[in-house]
């Protein structure tokens, strides 16, 4: 059977697409309920020369906020939010439920502070298992999910291009060193690190095995998945495909379609291929051209002076060891589907040509500073890396009960702070009111840092909270 999504479609979306790459159903009514109304050809958009951020990016805007119907297919009646498909135990009752879902109907319902595409508050928390195939569970007993607050997505596109780069550089230095090895007839270990972030260690035998136990902070196939609060989705395509069947049972045909499923119904709601490959790239683009966060300009001079110590006190406790204020982009071409999407995703090999999104065409991507070499300053605050951040003195980011997809339940990736003032409350579950308390929760790692904040004055401390205030989501 081909795998060719881009051109697996009916004769009759066939005939929606032609002449132009995206085409809305002119059958539908104006009234109509239903908020899939667009279908997009991606290698007749590829081969079409247009550009597809001016293609893609509305109509991503508009199912992102758009509220599924079940005339769209909302709903998954035969199947769990699992990532990979799996068939229900038993049958809810309930059409939507908060735990196990369906949570939502709209992405922007939970996404949308301070603006659509932001964070949630806790109401909007969501409840995840470990992944691979959810459990059907109806309580907030922690031993069944792990509750977790709703991420920002500003930014998204230049998070995943960093994730990319510093994967493909880390896999290079993976091939020097089973070379080396190879060479000299003797084990090799190379210190890993890409863009100022270590990684642990790598050691390669010279019959091509590979000692991955010395790695730090990431997978053993040395993929950066900078997604979620554990770092465990490596692309925004991967990201969107999970959540959309999550949450709102919209079951994306390039992971729950006959191809892999047997079936073009297998949620069993009576809707075959519900979500194109086609919609899901422009969902895609749209978060992949989310602004930036930016920092405030109009704070009074009290604010502005107290941020300015902030900052450099944040440095001197040692807090951007992790939470690095910025990291160098070589390029701003963003691919989708990307180089590093896998089974169950729409993959390179899937489609002609991959669609190209140049951010650097973007008037907010212009205005982040360069540094020496060119490369783009991506504000981030993070580093891409999991981290240890509680202990026994301290667990209260240890609260999760269940390890998603192998990681350890007191391991986190670094949360990118850009945007922080704008995305009260903190912490994992969102449950710590203040930036206070949120710093003051961290262990593990984090512990050092911790403690010199805590024996800071008074003053000193809120001149941190003033700089971290100030890193703001644009409305």
């Amino acid at each position: 059977m081909s795998r060719r999504h881009g051109l697996g479609l009916s004769c009759f979306a066939l005939a929606l697409l032609l002449p132009g790459a995206a085409q809305s159903d002119p059958d539908l009514p104006p009234w109509s309920e239903r908020a899939l109304t667009h279908e997009i050809d991606l290698n007749g958009l590829a081969a079409s020369g247009e550009d597809p951020i001016a293609v893609l990016q509305p109509i991503g805007e508009e199912l992102f906020k758009a509220k599924f119907t079940t005339l769209d297919g909302a709903g998954r009646p035969d199947a769990t939010g699992a990532i990979v498909p799996t068939k229900v135990r038993r049958k809810s009752h309930l059409a939507f439920q908060r735990l196990a879902g369906m949570d939502a109907n709209a992405c922007a319902s939970c996404h949308n502070e301070p603006v659509t595409g932001g964070a949630g508050a806790f109401t909007a928390n969501v409840f995840v298992s470990e992944g691979f195939e959810s459990a059907d569970f109806d309580t907030t007993d922690p031993q069944f999910s792990n509750e977790r607050n709703t991420n920002a997505l500003q930014g998204a596109g230049l998070i995943e291009l960093l994730a990319r780069e510093m994967t493909a550089d880390l896999r290079s230095q993976r091939q020097e060193v089973l070379k080396k090895a190879r060479a000299s007839g003797q084990p090799e270990t190379i210190k890993l690190a890409t863009k100022g972030v270590a990684f642990g260690t790598l050691t390669a035998d010279p019959d091509g095995t590979l000692d991955v136990s010395g790695l730090d902070g990431i997978d053993d196939d040395l993929t950066l998945r900078p997604f979620s609060q554990k770092g465990v989705f490596a692309s925004l395509r991967q990201f969107t495909v999970n959540a959309m069947n999550d949450h709102h049972g919209m079951q994306a045909s390039e992971r729950f379609g006959a191809d892999w499923t047997g079936t073009d119904d297998f949620d069993g709601d009576g809707h075959a291929d519900e979500m194109s490959p086609g919609q899901i790239s422009a969902l895609v683009a749209w978060q992949a051209t989310l602004a930036a966060p930016t920092r405030k300009t109009d704070l009074p001079d009290i604010w502005q002076a107290a941020a300015a110590e902030g900052e450099s006190l944040f440095g001197g406790i040692g807090c951007t060891s992790c939470h690095i204020p910025a990291l160098p982009l070589e390029s701003l071409k963003f691919q989708d589907p990307g180089p590093y999407d896998t089974a169950g995703t729409l993959r390179q090999s899937d489609v002609d040509t991959p669609l190209t999104y140049d951010l650097g065409t973007l008037d907010w991507v212009k205005a982040l500073p360069r540094d020496d070499r060119g490369r783009v300053l991506v504000p981030l605050f993070g580093d891409l890396k999991r981290h240890k951040i509680a202990d026994a003195a301290n667990d209260t980011f240890g609260n999760e009960l269940l390890a998603q997809r192998f990681v350890a339940r007191d391991v986190f990736i670094t949360a990118e702070l850009w945007g922080i003032g704008s995305t009260a409350p903190y912490g994992h579950r969102g449950d710590l009111t203040t930036l206070d308390e949120v710093i003051l929760a961290h262990g593990g790692e984090a512990t050092d840092s911790r403690k010199a904040y805590a024996g800071l004055g008074e003053n000193e401390r809120q001149s941190i909270i003033a700089f971290l205030r100030s890193l703001e989501i644009a409305e």
